[in-house]
């Protein structure tokens, strides 16, 4: 592609409602501000390399879901995960890594660089380090009522405020079991498992079932929801007696999750892996993780992106 084709593709001065959007460039941009993205800032900087971090919601990634994060060195007796997100940002903020709370709406590469769009901004930058992490499943077969769909989450940080509720909560894994725990602190919690047999882990389940705050029903399938009388919640279910209805206040899917990937733009998909070779993209964290979503290893993707960038740009020199 030529300068003046690329000029063209990265030139979008105002946005679709029309305001003016302003544009800069960056060293290395990093999408992403959970463990993985503030790891590889906070390496970056150590090298005197000044990144800019861009993360929709302001940094933690899914460690401000953890009830209690108890595998991460450093805290023998656990941390809770928000306070884990609160050193990591303070460390981060130390050493002089830039993060900007937008979302980024689309990633696409031309003219030797990357372009990156938010809904206010646009930054081009040679390298970028993708550490989006992931996105919850939905529960999108229940034909939610429109006046419900307010009272379904699928991240719990959002639920900090409720006190006093009654929460169901569809899932079987960690995050369905320590979201539980989680929330039992000041609510009332139902655990619903579709299936026989629990996927999370043996501690995680025994804590839950010694727990009087946490009600588990195995062999519960959810039909469907519906409003009551009263303007709670009920949950239809198909249980081993039969069709229960449940009434919550509210309801959270912890059904797994999927890459983050949505703003890579069509045709940066078919250069992704010429360009990883380039040591010009890199992916960090839960975005290319799967099954292996643990903070620690998440923290040495980013350190080790921020070393392979730091080695390429010293061949350069």
């Amino acid at each position: 592609m030529g300068a003046d084709a690329a000029s063209s593709l990265f030139n979008p001065n105002k946005n679709i409602s029309g305001m003016s959007r302003s544009r800069r460039r960056t060293e290395v941009a990093v999408i992403g501000a959970g463990p993985a993205g503030l790891a590889a800032g906070i390496q970056l900087r150590r090298y005197g390399i000044n990144p800019l971090v861009l993360d929709r919601d302001g940094g933690g990634g899914l460690l401000r879901n953890a009830n209690l994060v108890e595998n991460y060195p450093g805290f023998p007796g656990g941390i809770p995960g928000p306070e884990l997100v609160r050193l990591f940002l303070q460390q981060a903020h130390q050493a002089g890594v830039e993060i900007i709370q937008a979302e980024v709406t689309n990633l696409d590469w031309g003219g030797g660089e990357f372009c990156i769009e938010t809904p206010a901004s646009q930054v081009l930058s040679p390298r970028v380090v993708i550490a989006s992490g992931t996105t919850p499943r939905k529960l999108s077969d229940l034909g939610i009522p429109v006046n419900l769909s307010r009272r379904i989450f699928y991240e719990v940080y959002a639920m900090a405020g409720i006190v006093g509720a009654v929460i169901a909560i569809v899932g079987a894994g960690d995050a369905a079991f320590d979201y539980a725990l989680n929330l039992a602190r000041r609510n009332r919690v139902i655990l619903l498992n579709r299936g026989e047999n629990v996927r999370c882990l043996p501690l995680l389940f025994e804590r839950a079932s010694t727990c009087p705050e946490i009600t588990y029903r195995r062999s519960f399938t959810v039909l469907g929801l519906e409003t009551a009388p009263n303007g709670s919640m009920v949950v239809r279910c198909l249980g081993p007696g039969g069709e229960e209805r449940i009434e919550v206040d509210y309801l959270v899917g912890a059904l797994g999750r999927e890459p983050q990937m949505n703003f890579l733009s069509a045709d940066l998909l078919p250069k992704a892996q010429e360009l990883e070779k380039m040591g010009k993209l890199y992916w960090v964290g839960d975005v290319r993780n799967g099954l292996c979503r643990q903070t620690s290893i998440a923290v040495g993707d980013g350190v080790r992106a921020a070393m392979q960038i730091y080695m390429c740009q010293e061949q350069v020199v």
